[in-house]
């Protein structure tokens, strides 16, 4: 239960932190879709560990096997099944956990559920679960490419902790976000955010912050009314991402301090098609999108995991105290871009063939 997303294009992942691998099942996807394990490598290098200073220094490849599926490049419209070995596990790091409960963590929470949980590393609770996520989103891309080809998907760190960047989102490109280690594509923010990272690691502590999306060149009309409303759809895809605490979309919160007449996007005419002269918005309107850019963004929480003794209890209830184990980001933003950027493109691709599904002329 509840390790399946999407409707059409519904994606099911497998596996733990310390496990032999992780992975995901995809189905759904149309077939004659180029798919390569290239173009799925090229996204999960952007999540992988251990790939700057400022990130865990768990040393993972994370190569990924297409294990069916696709045949000669392309999708056979069957399920396509990608599989990514665990290399460098350590579970002996984290016998203590057998019995301890780590603060803000699934612990407690997993074992209060089943009865029984993988303490290796938090098992299914570990952000390496989202290797499967952003493999299924490399696939999803190509799909979304070939029914929208001027779509363009872009997150970025928006800001860590108190450093706030300055971005030009309609213009920002992935080569900008990956032009430094903390993919903000603000040059001196991303500088100041370096350097806190590294102090706060050394401190042993760590930092949370906010990243943003940007969905441009995205059609009128994908999403549904009521319950699965595109920025209903997105926000649970964005919250169902590890260390996340927040979603707000288009002016978000700062709305609350407006009037009707100042929040309302007035429509006009410009280059031959009804467009709106603000996007307060944030580009969907009636839980529909109005062809305008979708732009959100996602508050994640400081990493649970520190370098300094916490107080929690036992499985018998003891009170006791809990020393720093494994290897963990000291912020866990700079490999979450491409996740939120997976997820949006799941949300974005089931909706397209939602869409051409229930209209003759999509």
């Amino acid at each position: 239960m509840g390790n399946t997303f999407g409707q059409l294009f519904r994606i099911t992942t497998f596996g733990e932190s310390h496990g032999g691998g992780l992975g995901v099942v995809i189905d759904g996807c149309p077939p004659t879709i180029d798919i390569s394990e290239a173009d799925i490598q090229r996204e999960l290098d952007r999540r992988r560990p251990g790939q700057s200073k400022i990130t865990t220094q768990r040393k993972e490849e994370d190569r990924c096997e297409i294990l069916s599926g696709v045949f000669k490049g392309k999708s056979l419209g069957t399920p396509i099944s990608i599989l990514v070995r665990n290399k460098d596990a350590r579970p002996d790091d984290y016998v203590d956990l057998a019995k301890k409960f780590r603060p803000s963590h699934a612990d407690f929470t997993y074992e209060a559920k089943y009865g029984i949980r993988n303490w290796q590393g938090g098992g299914r609770a570990s952000a390496r679960e989202t290797i499967g996520r952003v493999a299924a989103g490399a696939v999803a891309r190509k799909v979304l490419g070939a029914l929208y080809p001027k779509i363009d998907i872009v997150a970025y760190v928006a800001q860590i902790a108190e450093v706030t960047a300055r971005i030009a989102k309609s213009k920002v490109k992935v080569r900008d976000v990956d032009a430094n280690i903390v993919r903000c594509p603000d040059a001196v923010a991303a500088k100041k955010m370096i350097s806190l990272i590294e102090k706060t690691r050394e401190a042993g502590d760590s930092l949370g912050g906010v990243i943003e999306c940007v969905i441009r060149n995205a059609p009128a009309g994908l999403g549904e009314p009521v319950f699965d409303k595109l920025e209903a759809d997105l926000a649970k895809a964005m919250l169902s991402l590890p260390a996340t605490k927040g979603f707000e979309i288009g002016s978000g919160f700062s709305a609350t301090q407006m009037r009707g007449s100042e929040h309302n996007d007035a429509f006009e005419m410009r280059g031959g098609r009804v467009r709106t002269s603000t996007n307060y918005s944030g580009g969907i309107q009636g839980g529909i999108s109005n062809g305008e850019e979708i732009y959100f963004r996602v508050a994640f929480k400081p990493t649970a995991t520190i370098g300094r003794e916490q107080k929690t209890v036992t499985k018998s209830h003891d009170e006791t105290e809990l020393a720093a184990r494994g290897r963990h980001d000291p912020c866990v933003l700079p490999r979450a871009v491409p996740m939120v950027e997976a997820m949006a493109v799941l949300v974005l691709c089931d909706h397209a063939l939602r869409h051409r599904a229930i209209n003759r002329n999509p």
